[in-house]
């Protein structure tokens, strides 16, 4: 038989490793668009194949054909119906950023704290709180005793609850409620939490009281104020919170203690609730003989006379049964009023004393242009209607719960001064 016929120019195959394979592979991760050629030396029998060279590290291998080759994409987790890559959000919100170069900024580190010997009391100005409260706590007590005279027998029973009623305004639920519903208060959210306790940490450290025998509120107004109610609650508006440093919220936390420490806040709350019973009489007398005069008018002036003749005997068989209470509870709403004064003056020292003086005074500041852009915004609205600009009655000054700006700032000069 006759033998294949041999390509031309047959040599031995080169030697390992000097000859290259085929064409080197692509880069690690990507395999070839096409399978590899098959190499070009002979297949027939006889034929020696001469050995290829190793593969790159990590190159992939061509798959086998027929198979197209399949693209490895870069690792990473497969994706779920409904998955979505997770992308780092925004970190929890914390407390508001603080201006330490600002003036007013103080140092809330924690430290060791001294607590004295007295947490709270009662000073000159509670005593004269209820000593003035007691009028209406008489005539309240009047008012009572009428009512239970209607129930017979469980009237004694009704009359002694009202008098034990006042052990409420310690009451821990009772005073949750009272900020709730009557000063429309809320707890401070995480954020808003972590914002004031440093500060009131501060407060109670300084004035040497167990802070956390206090519960701190917020009350969602966009206007400078604060509260101190009942026994144990201190409130701070959200504008105040948020708009004034750390040291200047200290302060006016600080004035609230004031309000707490010398008991103004439960003997005011105290009084107000024994005066309530006379105070919603006289609102129901005053509507009564609005209606009866008006009805009055309808008939003749013997009808008005008359009228007046009831009234008149009503009120003087009730003074002279009450001693003149009566008359003395018209002139407590301005004892009442001087007092709350004398008081706030008392906060604002106690405030001062804890390093606070020129942190309030800032604050009375801008208290003070904020009443004054009130009253310029209610004078150009007078006058736009073409009416003269509105003043302050001597009556109404009399009647006010705190004294004005200079008062303020007189009292707290002893505080502003600097110390040699």
């Amino acid at each position: 038989m006759s033998q294949p016929p041999q390509p031309p120019h047959q040599g031995s195959p080169p030697p390992y490793p000097e000859a290259p394979a085929a064409v080197p592979p692509g880069y690690p991760g990507q395999g070839p668009a096409q399978p590899a050629p098959p190499p070009a030396y002979p297949t027939g029998p006889g034929a020696a194949v001469p050995p290829q060279a190793p593969p790159y590290p990590h190159t992939p291998q061509a798959p086998p054909y027929p198979h197209p080759p399949v693209r490895r994409p870069h690792a990473q987790r497969p994706d779920h119906p409904g998955h979505h890559p997770h992308q780092p959000g925004p970190g929890p919100a914390g407390p508001l950023p603080h201006d330490t170069a600002h003036p007013h900024h103080i140092s809330t580190d924690r430290r060791r704290i001294h607590l004295s010997d007295s947490q709270r009391g009662a000073d000159a100005t509670a005593i004269g709180n209820l000593l003035l409260y007691l009028p209406h706590f008489l005539c309240s007590a009047f008012v009572v005793a009428l009512v239970s005279l209607v129930f017979g027998g469980f009237g004694l029973i009704l009359f002694v609850a009202w008098l034990l009623s006042g052990a409420l305004v310690f009451h821990r639920p009772t005073e949750s409620a009272i900020a709730r519903r009557l000063l429309r208060l809320r707890y401070p959210t995480a954020q808003e939490r972590a914002r004031l306790e440093p500060v009131w940490r501060e407060v109670a450290a300084r004035a040497g009281v167990e802070g956390r025998n206090y519960e701190l509120w917020v009350e969602d107004s966009d206007h400078l104020n604060a509260v101190a109610a009942a026994g144990h609650i201190v409130g701070v508006t959200r504008f105040a919170m948020n708009r004034l440093p750390n040291g200047e919220l200290a302060a006016v936390l600080a004035h609230e203690l004031g309000h707490h420490v010398g008991g103004h806040a439960w003997s005011s709350l105290l009084g107000h609730w024994y005066a309530l019973p006379g105070r919603i009489a006289w609102r129901v007398l005053r509507t009564v003989s609005a209606v009866v005069f008006r009805v009055s008018r309808l008939f003749s002036c013997f009808g008005m006379g008359f009228v007046l003749l009831v009234f008149g005997a009503i009120a003087y068989a009730t003074v002279s049964t009450l001693y003149g209470l009566p008359l003395l509870v018209l002139a407590v709403p301005y004892a009442l009023a001087a007092v709350g004064r004398r008081a706030e003056l008392r906060a604002d020292r106690h405030a001062a004393v804890l390093g606070f003086a020129p942190m309030l005074a800032a604050v009375l500041d801008k208290l003070h242009q904020a009443e004054q852009h009130q009253q310029a915004q209610a004078a150009a609205v007078a006058a736009y209607h073409g009416q003269p600009p509105p003043q302050e009655s001597p009556l109404s000054k009399l009647l006010s719960s705190h004294p004005d700006h200079h008062t303020r700032l007189h009292h707290l000069q002893p505080y502003l001064r600097p110390q040699h």
